[in-house]
């Protein structure tokens, strides 16, 4: 189970505060899994975990078997929950440079269609080049532009590759069982399909294919995955304060009616960074909403500890952390010593960077601390394909607990259509005229 620690939120909130607001923790997470409130639609996230694999999960492991044993490389096509679980995953379980070195029986995985940058375009069709690979598109409706785009550019640059007939097998398309443009245009072209359930929303889907089958590919355990997010699921329906999500989502809103509007969600790995991105839109789309909302942002340390580090120590006191650890890993870096010493560093000789890096987080926690801003903490444990369906897991009920401390409906996100409105207008695309 996370563990997450609350002994530095102190001062800022009590514990008859908190004792105070365990009641509407309890209701929260009651009209959650009893599906009462606003969203109860979009639930279905809710029952994915699994402990044996599902007939799905067999189909989208041997549909990635065939696209490790076929492809070089890779493409996942998607905007928002369509790419950022499966990307964060990626990321975290085997760093930022994972395509480094690989290739067929291991491809290089790519994401496209989350933005509309020529460069990024250009840079995609280079690392193509001269390469087998495969897609595949992931969206409900199949109608997002920027994942549309993609969708049309790709599709061609395979039927050119490999022929009509040999472009079907390389596409793999997640969609609706039923409705939407993506899934007409599967079926009609013969693709492979996945589904993404109609009761799962996006930012909540990556436990379905849309996070799976990328997974699969990258050779991650899907099973270990899946079978993590279920012991969660078990766990962390206990209803109290030993509950860390309870801790969690009941603190954070303790937090936010003490005016910390923003909360920066930290951790010490690289890979880390684009987990924080998952978090941010998930709690960012659940909560933002009705004048309301902690506004989310993430930082990587100790890199970010030069840049925002000043911000945090003295500016303006309308913050709150949340730090992530995990366990150091098995494979340790000694550091040397050197006979000149001009760096000063032989203090250090024979210490493991680790150790170091324990260090660096006490010393941050304390300092952050002592300059008036309260830090939540919370220790993940090992770091393996179980613990990462535990942590998408946890993050969701957190987060479906906190919205609804708030009163807010976590499952829907009605602004994020005006942007495409006023856009649409400014292309001239039908019906958006006026």
């Amino acid at each position: 189970m996370i563990k997450v620690d609350i002994s530095n939120v102190w001062g800022d909130i009590s514990l008859p505060d908190l004792l105070a607001v365990e009641k509407e923790v309890a209701a929260a997470h009651n009209i959650l899994t009893e599906q009462t409130g606003p969203g109860s639609d979009f639930l279905g996230w809710l029952d994915l975990p699994v402990t044996e694999p599902t007939e799905e999960m067999l189909r989208i492991q041997a549909a990635a078997d065939r696209i490790r044993e076929s492809s070089d490389v890779f493409v996942v096509i998607g905007i928002g929950g369509s790419y950022l679980g499966p990307r964060a995953a990626i990321e975290l379980m085997q760093g930022c440079n994972h395509n480094m070195g690989k290739g067929k029986g291991d491809p290089q995985i790519y994401f496209a269609g989350n933005g509309l940058s020529t460069r990024a375009w250009n840079e995609l069709q280079r690392l193509l080049e001269g390469k087998d690979f495969s897609v595949a598109i992931i969206s409900k409706s199949g109608t997002t532009t920027e994942p549309a785009i993609a969708t049309r550019a790709l599709r061609w640059m395979l039927e050119r590759k490999y022929g009509t007939d040999g472009a079907k097998k390389r596409i793999f398309a997640i969609t609706d069982p039923v409705n939407g443009a993506l899934r007409q245009m599967a079926t009609e072209e013969g693709w492979e399909t996945f589904v993404i359930p109609p009761n799962v929303g996006g930012r909540y889907s990556v436990l379905t294919a849309v996070g799976l089958l990328p997974l699969a590919v990258a050779g991650l355990d899907i099973n270990a995955i899946m079978a993590g997010a279920a012991q969660a699921k078990e766990a962390y329906d206990l209803r109290s304060f030993e509950n860390p999500v309870w801790l969690y989502a009941g603190v954070r809103n303790l937090l936010y009616r003490r005016g910390k509007a923003i909360e920066l969600l930290e951790s010490f790995e690289p890979g880390f960074k684009m987990m924080g991105g998952w978090w941010q839109q998930l709690f960012g789309e659940s909560e933002g909403k009705d004048g309301k909302g902690i506004f989310p942002v993430t930082a990587e340390f100790t890199a970010d500890l030069h840049s925002l580090g000043q911000m945090i120590q003295q500016g303006e006191r309308n913050i709150f952390e949340t730090m992530i650890r995990f366990d150091a890993p098995e494979q340790k870096m000694v550091i040397g010593g050197d006979a000149k010493n001009l760096d000063g560093l032989n203090y250090l000789e024979g210490k493991t960077l680790d150790f170091v890096d324990e260090k660096a987080f006490l010393g941050t926690l304390a300092a952050h601390v002592d300059g008036g801003v309260p830090v939540i903490t919370m220790d993940m444990g090992v770091l393996d394909d179980a613990k990462l369906g535990e942590m998408f897991y946890f993050f969701e009920l957190a987060c479906g607990v906190s919205a609804y401390m708030l009163g807010v409906n976590p499952f829907n996100q009605p602004g994020v259509e005006f942007y495409k409105r006023n856009m649409f207008k400014l292309l001239g695309k039908p019906g958006y005229e006026s």
